[in-house]
């Protein structure tokens, strides 16, 4: 008989940038994700796998309070960024926000133009004092998202007028133009073809030179691609977490043995 009970808390990695220490969801009285506790290291993917109904978007989402804009959830427990606890009274949801960027399963342009979707979030906080630091704001962004060179003699044109994967990569140049130091991504590449895929997948490795990035996939494939740390979720547990390799040829749950090669999922 396996053993059900969750994973002890994952050892502490050299370089911590977010820690989570009996962490539990509930959604009215259905709870969703179970004393969850798990260190996330700067400057790496980490990719959380899992069948549907998990709860890894859950936790996704407790990562930047974004769980406090559904009435029926209460998050217990406690996640620090840096340190500092995001659920304290103190921490503002909408700068914590500026700091933990998102980036949804569905592109979800603003109906503005490139230039305004990117410049969206510096504005709302200040972080430009004149036009001309916007534009550098602006082009920085479309850069990191590896989109400037097909976006630039077009900045004024809609956001929804672009491709799919374009239009992911203005999401994602949305998020970055703040300065985040973490970035969440819920399903990313769902909604894309194997190209547009393939260039997300690529810019992710170039975005965690500068970002911890968290991303929840549904693909073993990409989470083997992309990440170097994976996390596997199951019935509201944190069932294994560890470095990705480790976790694909050398699972120590046998849950995780069974998810990977299909018996359950």
């Amino acid at each position: 008989m396996n053993d059900m009970r969750p994973i002890e808390r994952a050892t502490a990695l050299d370089d911590t940038k977010i820690s989570a220490k009996g962490v539990n969801v509930h959604y009215g009285a259905a709870h969703a994700l179970k004393d969850v506790s798990v260190d996330i290291g700067d400057r790496l993917v980490t990719a959380f796998i899992g069948p549907s109904g998990c709860g890894k978007s859950t936790f996704l989402r407790c990562l930047n309070r974004m769980n406090d804009t559904i009435p029926s959830a209460r998050v217990t427990g406690r996640i620090e960024i840096d340190g500092q606890d995001i659920y304290d009274r103190r921490v503002d949801p909408v700068q914590l926000r500026a700091k933990v960027g998102m980036v949804f399963q569905k592109p979800n342009p603003f109906p503005k133009s490139i230039y305004d979707n990117v410049a969206y979030g510096p504005k709302i906080h200040g972080l430009a004092r004149s036009r001309a630091d916007l534009d550098v704001i602006v082009e920085k962004a479309l850069r990191r998202a590896a989109l400037w060179t097909e976006a630039k003699d077009r900045l004024q044109s809609p956001g929804t007028g672009l491709s799919g994967g374009q239009q992911q990569r203005l999401c994602i140049a949305r998020a970055v133009a703040t300065e985040p130091e973490v970035l969440l991504m819920d399903e990313p590449c769902s909604a894309l073809d194997p190209i547009a895929t393939a260039q997300v997948e690529e810019l992710i490795d170039e975005l965690r030179q500068s970002y911890s990035v968290v991303i929840v996939t549904h693909s073993m494939q990409q989470a083997a691609r992309v990440s170097q740390r994976t996390a596997f979720f199951h019935l509201g547990n944190l069932v294994e977490y560890g470095e990705t390799g480790q976790i694909f040829t050398n699972p120590r749950d046998p849950r995780t043995e069974s998810y990977i090669s299909g018996r359950i999922g």
